[in-house]
C-alpha cells in the first residue's frame, strides 16, 4: 500500500467505518463507527464521520452514502433515506435519463423550411425557422443557416417569416422563486439561442447611459430589438421586467452601474430572439424577411438546410462541468418527448424522469420537480443518488463525463500530491450543497458516493429579493463543501487496503 502523506493539516478531523457483514446495499450501516488499526499498521486511525459533522458546525441536516464498487458492498452512510433538495447534482440523472433515452450520440437539429415552391431563387410561400430542441444554439449557428440558405440560391421570400419552437413546452421561467434578472433561469421552449440569454452592456458617456442589448458569439454581435432597457433614476430595485409590446422590457437602477459593464439577462421570449437574430444575419447576405411570426405548430415544408448539434455525451459534458440550467431542462424534456410525446410541461416531465428513474434505477426516494435541480422542491437521498451511481449505466456512461473535483485544505487551497482522485458533479442553492460521484483511493478501490447538506429553514425564510446574494450564505456553502471534502479524505483513510 502507498503510504499516505501527513494530512493532519487538510481538513481538521477525520473520520473512519467498519463495514458489517451481510447488510444489504439499500441499509448501509446507519451510523459511522471507529475503525481499529491492524497490528503493525501504519495507516493513520480515521474519527468518526459523526465528529466530522460536528466539528463543521452546518445548520441543517447532513447526510451521505458510500459503496464500495470494487467489493460490491456498503460501507457507511448518515441519513441515507433523509429526502433533501438535490440542486445540480440533480443534472446527473438528467443525464443518465437523456443517456438511456436518447442515446450518446443523439443530435439535435435546427432547420430552415420553405412552405412552397422555391422558383428562381424565391420562396413562393413562407420560410420557417424550426427549433428542434437545440440547447446549445448559438448566434454563430444561426450564420451559418443563413449563409447556407443563401448558398442555396435563395434571393428573396414571398411569404411570412415563421418561428416554432413547440417541440417542447413553452415555460416563462424554470423556477418562479429566483431573482428575475438571473441569467440562469429564462423560458424554455423547443428552441434557444445563447442559452436565451441577451447581452446587456452599459456606458456613461458624458452626462448620459449608453445601453445596448445584443445576441453575441464568437464572431458576431447583432443588437436586437425584442429586449428593451432602460436606465431609471432609484436605489432599488436593481432590475424590473415586464411583458410589453411582445418584448422584453427591462429597467435597470442608475445607481448600481457604476461607470460601465455588462452581464447576461434571461430571454423570456426564446423564439422571437432567435428569429429576430435569423433576420438581421439574413439581410446581411441581401435576403429581406418579414418580421417574425410565432407559429403554435410546425408546418409541412421542404428543409433548404439544417444545423446538427454536437452529440449529447458531448452537450452534457458540458453541462455537467458548467451546471447549465436550461441544458438540463431541454435535454431532459426531449427525453420525455421521446418516451410519452411531447411533455405538457416542465414539472410533468420532471416527473416522468422520476418514474424512470424508479423502474430504471430503483431509486424510489426521488421525486423531481425540474430537470437542473434550480427549484429547492425536487427531493432525493443519498441512498438513492448512491445507488445510480453504483448502476451499470452511470459506470459506463456518466461517469467519464463528471468534472475532477481537486482536494483542499482547510483555507481552501488545493492539495495537488492528495492521492485521492474524484470525478463528481457539485450542486449549490442558497443554504443547500450537494456532492454525487466516484472517487478512487491509493490502493485502487472505487467508490460511489452521494453527500447532501441543506438547511431548509433558513433557505425557506429568504424572499425572493435575497436569494442573489443572502446574508451568511456563502460562509455556510464554504463550510458544507470543507465538510464533503473532510468526508472524502476520510474515506481515503478509513478504507484504503
Amino acid at each position: 500500500m502507498k503510504t499516505l502523506f501527513n494530512r493532519r493539516h487538510v481538513l481538521a478531523a477525520l473520520t473512519g467505518s467498519v463495514v458489517l457483514p451481510g447488510v444489504a446495499f439499500a441499509s448501509p450501516p446507519a451510523t459511522s463507527l471507529r475503525p481499529v488499526a491492524r497490528p503493525g499498521s501504519a495507516k493513520p486511525v480515521a474519527r468518526t464521520a459523526d465528529s466530522i459533522i460536528e466539528r463543521a458546525n452546518l445548520s441543517g441536516d447532513s447526510s451521505f452514502t458510500v459503496f464500495d464498487l470494487t467489493a460490491d458492498r456498503p460501507l457507511e452512510a448518515r441519513g441515507s433515506t433523509t429526502p433533501l433538495p438535490p440542486a445540480s447534482v440533480a443534472k446527473s440523472l438528467t443525464a443518465l435519463y437523456a443517456l438511456d433515452v436518447l442515446g450518446p450520440e443523439h443530435k439535435f437539429e435546427t432547420r430552415i423550411l420553405a412552405l412552397g415552391p422555391v422558383e428562381d431563387g424565391v420562396v413562393k410561400g413562407d420560410l420557417v425557422l424550426a427549433g428542434g430542441n437545440d440547447p446549445t444554439l448559438q448566434t454563430d449557428d444561426l450564420a451559418t443557416l443563413a449563409a447556407n440558405v443563401k448558398a442555396a440560391g435563395i434571393i428573396a421570400v414571398e411569404g411570412k417569416f415563421l418561428v416554432w419552437g413547440g417541440s417542447l413546452a413553452f415555460e416563462p421561467v424554470i423556477d418562479s422563486m429566483q431573482p428575475t434578472h438571473v441569467g440562469y433561469n429564462p423560458a424554455i421552449s423547443g428552441l434557444a439561442l445563447n442559452f436565451n440569454r441577451v447581452h446587456f452592456e452599459w456606458r456613461r458617456e458624458g452626462g448620459a447611459w449608453g445601453v445596448s442589448m445584443d445576441a453575441r458569439s464568437a464572431k458576431f454581435r447583432p443588437e436586437v430589438a425584442m429586449a428593451r432597457m432602460r436606465v431609471v433614476k432609484r436605489s432599488a430595485p436593481v432590475y424590473t421586467y415586464a411583458d410589453a409590446d411582445g418584448r422584453d422590457e427591462w429597467t435597470v437602477a442608475m445607481s448600481a452601474l457604476g461607470k460601465g459593464g455588462s452581464r447576461w439577462l434571461p430571454v423570456r421570449k426564446p423564439e422571437l430572439y432567435a428569429a429576430e437574430v435569423f433576420q438581421i444575419l439574413m439581410r446581411s447576405h441581401g435576403i429581406v424577411l418579414e418580421n417574425p411570426e410565432v407559429t403554435e405548430s410546425l408546418p409541412e415544408g421542404e428543409a433548404i438546410t439544417g444545423q446538427s448539434s454536437q452529440p449529447l455525451r458531448l452537450i452534457l459534458r458540458d453541462m455537467l462541468k458548467y451546471s447549465t440550467n436550461i441544458t438540463a431542462e431541454m435535454v431532459g424534456m426531449a427525453a420525455t418527448a421521446r418516451r410519452l410525446g411531447r411533455p405538457e410541461s416542465l414539472i410533468n416531465s420532471a416527473k416522468e424522469m422520476s418514474v424512470w428513474a424508479a423502474e430504471t434505477l430503483d431509486l424510489r426516494n426521488t421525486a423531481m420537480v425540474d430537470h437542473s435541480g434550480l427549484g429547492d422542491s425536487s427531493r432525493t437521498t443519498t441512498g438513492d443518488l448512491t445507488r445510480a451511481m453504483a448502476s451499470p449505466l452511470s459506470r459506463n456512461e456518466l461517469r467519464p463525463l463528471l468534472k475532477d473535483i481537486p482536494m483542499r485544505d482547510s483555507k481552501y487551497r488545493v492539495l495537488k500530491s492528495h492521492p485521492l482522485d474524484v470525478v463528481a458533479k457539485t450542486g449549490t442553492l442558497n443554504f443547500v450543497s450537494t456532492l454525487a460521484g466516484y472517487a478512487t483511493l491509493p490502493d485502487g478501490t472505487d467508490l460511489a458516493f452521494a453527500i447532501l447538506t441543506a438547511d431548509m429553514p433558513r433557505r425557506d425564510a429568504l424572499s425572493v429579493a435575497q436569494r442573489e446574494r443572502p446574508e451568511g450564505g456563502r460562509a455556510w456553502n464554504r463550510r458544507s463543501k470543507l465538510l464533503q471534502l473532510a468526508l472524502l479524505d476520510r474515506w481515503s483513510i478509513a478504507y484504503a487496503d
